[in-house]
């Protein structure tokens, strides 16, 4: 059967569910792509500004500083100036950017996010893991919520709530901040036309910014050196730019994370493609493989080595597939800031670029466990350049954790019932409920 559609049908319906119109142009975008005779691969869009869905092309975009800004319209920088301060300004772009990336290179290491997702999760992903092997079922993606909001909690040093006598974080808690992160996400809805805010949508965002960094004053200043917000003050970070930067990293890493999760999980089941990823891991592990292994009910993600992307963990090349198909960050827009010409054509500084990112990385193909390395795309779900995402070891690291406890076992899961979300800015299940019976 020849394949027509550059992913599942129910990949398709999360993404209609979310932005109708989004989808339209995401999926126009991967058409594009297999034009005989497409010409330009930018072209221009009426009430949108310029687009691209062409990899290579993106990735110039963004590896390309002087021409393109993150600050200008079009650019993320632009709603976190508003919503922040102009101080934003300054730490997302130019020199000032460049010494925030060079010291707070080493916050989220592959060894520092293996051991923050083992601190935060081991218990809780150990509990579920007890649900499968029981014969029960499983919510996955009411589970990725729970575990992106406990991960938040630690790395904010939200303090327990006042009169709050149990376990601290809990379920509920991790809820409540997860839904927090996505109530200020949702502030971008609506900005693929302008990224200028409302005074209205500008207020309710700094609200909701408050609510979340409200431990951070004394997290930053009385955190062990151990913790995310310890390590910003040895690291030399002032309270300010350590505030705005635990926003940016709610806001990057809530939705994103648990929408991959939930998706390459319905992936795996739905393209059967979870045999073929077993059959490696068997595979590996006879042949005594490092990495290549089930692992330990609850702490497999902590034992086995953690491999670069590229390299021969089946776990791993899962992520970096999965990350790839569903790119939850699926557009990335920047501000022209000089003329310049990208892929044949002319652009003026003032004008905006949309990136289609998932048109781009779904151009390799259909999801499949064992897909080589990329070349074209590279990991262009997490952007590329000085911009490239701060947190993608973690976000690894967390995708990796949860496989591997679903499938700690050698059998393949079915999912029992699923529900799309709806009106959101990242496409994501909002029920994925699964079984291994």
């Amino acid at each position: 059967m020849i394949q027509t559609l550059p992913t599942t049908r129910h990949e398709l319906g999360l993404l209609y569910r979310a932005r109708p119109a989004m989808a339209g142009l995401l999926l126009a975008g991967s058409a594009a792509q297999r034009w005989p005779d497409k010409g330009s691969p930018v072209r221009k869009v009426p009430g949108i500004g310029w687009v691209t869905a062409d990899p290579v092309v993106a990735r110039a975009v963004l590896q390309d500083h002087r021409s393109f800004t993150i600050l200008g319209e079009g650019g993320v920088g632009n709603l976190w100036a508003q919503i922040l301060g102009d101080w934003v300004l300054d730490l997302f772009d130019g020199a000032g950017h460049h010494d925030l990336r060079t010291r707070t290179r080493e916050l989220f290491t592959e060894a520092v996010s293996r051991d923050l997702v083992h601190a935060a999760w081991g218990e809780r992903v150990a509990a579920a893991g007890e649900v499968l092997r029981s014969g029960g079922t499983l919510d996955v993606a009411h589970l990725a919520r729970v575990l992106v909001g406990r991960m938040v909690i630690g790395l904010l040093g939200i303090p327990r709530p006042a009169g709050h006598g149990g376990a601290w974080p809990d379920d509920e808690g991790a809820l409540r901040i997860f839904e927090t992160g996505e109530r200020l996400a949702t502030v971008a809805l609506g900005t693929a036309g302008s990224t200028i805010l409302t005074p209205d949508q500008v207020a309710t965002a700094q609200g909701i910014v408050a609510e979340l960094t409200a431990g951070v004053p004394d997290g930053w200043q009385d955190a062990p050196s151990d913790t995310l917000l310890g390590r910003c003050r040895e690291l030399g970070l002032g309270l300010t730019e350590t505030s705005g930067l635990a926003c940016l990293l709610m806001v990057a890493g809530t939705e994103t994370a648990a929408s991959a999760m939930g998706r390459t999980t319905a992936l795996l089941i739905d393209t059967g493609e979870q045999h073929r990823m077993l059959a490696a891991i068997r595979a590996g592990a006879e042949a005594g493989v490092p990495g290549a292994s089930l692992g330990a009910p609850g702490g497999g993600a902590r034992t086995a080595r953690l491999l670069n992307p590229g390299e021969a963990d089946p776990v791993e090349n899962v992520v970096r597939e999965g990350l790839r198909v569903t790119s939850p960050a699926s557009v990335i827009g920047r501000g022209v800031a000089a003329d310049v010409e990208v892929g044949g054509a002319r652009l003026r500084a003032g004008e905006r670029i949309m990136l289609l990112i998932w048109s781009a990385n779904a151009a390799a193909g259909p999801f499949r466990a064992d897909r080589p390395y990329v070349r074209e795309s590279r990991q262009l779900w997490f952007g590329a350049g000085r911009h490239l995402c701060l947190g993608a070891a973690l976000a690894r690291a967390e995708i990796g954790t949860l496989l591997r406890m679903l499938w700690s076992t050698d059998e393949p899961l079915r999912v029992v019932r699923r529900r799309a979300a709806r009106g959101v800015l990242i496409p994501a299940w909002s029920e994925l409920t699964v079984t291994r019976r």
